[in-house]
């Protein structure tokens, strides 16, 4: 049996890791709240946002904040480029759901394709963002990137809010997602705002990437694990807020870090998908659906 240690070590480094998971998902909700499509190239994004950062910060020697907001911009175009060039086409046709959702699918084997064909198939890292550490709490170690992570996390969950809340532009996009017609008889350019909400989710899953380099490795080969990962916060959440997504965030990856430490690496994921099921079964729309905001 593991000591209590061990398992309050393995709490710490699920948080951190389940900030980062539900930056993932909070992209899947911006994307399905406005168009109903489970956007399975968001792990992509991720990807994208690491070895961006990687090339500047280590290629490049750019400045962290502007290797960082590089970064984030030309994923978010990535992001915009998958929805004009994809998304739309198949949108303008009226595509079944389930086609567009695999068409996305497709986007990201591509990209990774592309990847590996333009910046190699070599896991790639980049220092922590502050130097030294960890910090000791008597036998417990935190890194000072989880402090990063922590700190980003809560900034983009509360700058999210108010955009949705008290910007004229994300109200817009709130009603695209309770209504897409309604929404258009209003005036409303909806399909303006399904491209925004790319570009959001997009630049949402770079700094997820960026963040969580430093504390694992980047390559092409991240983007499946993180973005099944994030789907399962998405839904363990709710598809609701935002606040709602990261909370099923940080319980994803608590729950995984102690799978790890009691059951081993090999249970990580038998452990997530059985808490997604019993979360299916028990909370159909998820543990925070019937609370949480539609966001």
């Amino acid at each position: 049996m593991p000591s209590a240690i061990e398992l309050i070590q393995s709490l710490v480094n699920g948080v951190g890791i389940g900030l980062v998971y539900g930056l993932i998902a909070i992209g899947f909700c911006v994307i399905y709240n406005a168009s109903g499509i489970v956007n399975f190239a968001q792990g992509v994004f991720v990807m994208l946002g690491g070895m961006f950062a990687y090339s500047f910060l280590v290629g490049m020697k750019l400045p962290l904040a502007l290797a960082a907001a590089i970064s984030i911009a030309l994923v978010a175009v990535v992001g915009v480029l998958v929805q004009i060039a994809v998304i739309r086409p198949m949108w303008k046709r009226k595509a079944p759901m389930f086609a567009i959702i695999l068409a996305t699918l497709a986007v990201q084997l591509l990209i990774e394709q592309i990847v590996i064909l333009t910046l190699g198939d070599q896991p790639r890292t980049y220092p922590e963002f502050t130097s030294g550490g960890p910090l000791k709490i008597g036998q417990v170690a935190i890194g000072y990137q989880l402090f990063w992570v922590l700190g980003c996390g809560a900034l983009m969950v509360g700058l999210l809010t108010l955009f949705f809340n008290k910007t004229r532009v994300g109200r817009a996009l709130r009603a695209c997602s309770q209504n897409r017609e309604a929404a258009a008889l209003l005036g409303i350019p909806v399909g303006s705002m399904l491209v925004l909400s790319f570009a959001l989710s997009a630049a949402l899953g770079a700094a997820a990437g960026i963040l969580i380099t430093p504390m694992q490795y980047t390559s092409y080969s991240i983007d499946g694990p993180f973005g099944v990962s994030g789907f399962i916060a998405a839904i363990i959440g709710g598809f609701g807020s935002a606040p709602a997504a990261l909370a099923g965030g940080i319980l994803l990856g608590v729950v995984q870090s102690a799978a790890i430490v009691v059951f081993g690496a090999g249970y990580k994921n038998v452990i997530a998908l059985t808490v997604l099921l019993i979360v299916l079964l028990f909370f159909p729309k998820g543990l925070f659906g019937g609370l949480a905001k539609r966001a």
